[in-house]
């Protein structure tokens, strides 16, 4: 009897099923070129990030005033500082309303949506501190995402606190002892997160530039938001036009 194929120098043997290996993570994703220009941010968006930062810096640097006494002393004009304090606290959220209030609110909402979604990938991200998952990251890191999570919820606490501590009248001394305790705890963390926010745009000069023209370069983006890059490096038709599209004028 003659061997068959499968049989010719010994037993045969099932090679079993084949294993396609999948690529590895990014390597089968669209890339933007280098030279391309993207951009990041909308006017409103942008008008949204400086009003913030304006009043919020105006709350932080009034309320050291107030707090510190060798700066009360040395700035003097208590009265004017603590009635700027007030006011820059109490307009703390119009800028976020406003932003949802106008017919310029879509790409607003879908920011806010983005930053609002958290995934593994994120929480990765800010535990080792950039050191892992960087090739998940879409428009927003980790990083990113809770410097927002904080700022929207500084934001109402600093507001109730700071109105106990201004019209006190009607407040037991137990409420306004607690407001007191947690508005000069939360103005501590604002001061440190703050800090860090700005040390790291003044560290970036990609990001900054982002959030000062608008536009980012698609070797940064491919770079620091290489999820975001391949989103935008899918679009193709012209209904895409916002946010992500691709802009003729070249980075300065």
């Amino acid at each position: 009897m003659t061997a068959t194929d499968g049989e010719q120098g010994g037993a045969y043997r099932d090679p079993g099923p084949r294993i396609v290996r999948p690529p590895a993570p990014g390597q089968d994703r669209p890339r933007l070129p280098s030279s391309a220009v993207v951009q990041r941010f909308t006017d409103a968006e942008r008008a949204l990030h400086w009003a913030t930062a304006v009043v919020v810096l105006a709350c932080a640097l009034t309320g050291l005033v107030l707090y510190v006494g060798p700066l009360t002393a040395l700035v003097g004009r208590r009265t004017l500082v603590k009635d700027v304090h007030v006011v820059a606290g109490l307009a703390m959220p119009v800028p976020l309303v406003l932003a949802y209030a106008g017919r310029w609110r879509s790409s607003v909402r879908a920011d806010v949506r983005r930053l609002g979604r958290w995934t593994r990938a994120d929480r990765r991200w800010l535990l080792s501190r950039g050191r892992d998952a960087s090739d998940e990251v879409g428009k927003f890191n980790g990083g990113q995402k809770a410097n927002a999570a904080f700022v929207a919820g500084m934001i109402p606490v600093m507001v109730v606190t700071g109105s106990i501590m201004r019209w006190y009248e009607p407040f037991d001394l137990r409420y306004r002892t607690g407001a007191t305790f947690v508005h000069d705890w939360t103005a501590v963390a604002t001061w440190v997160v703050v800090t860090g926010h700005i040390l790291f745009a003044l560290a970036d000069r990609g990001s900054l530039r982002g959030m000062l023209t608008g536009r980012v370069g698609g070797a940064w983006a491919e770079r620091h938001h290489p999820r975001w890059a391949a989103e935008i490096a899918r679009r193709r038709t012209p209904d895409d036009a916002g946010v992500g599209e691709p802009v003729e004028r070249p980075l300065r």
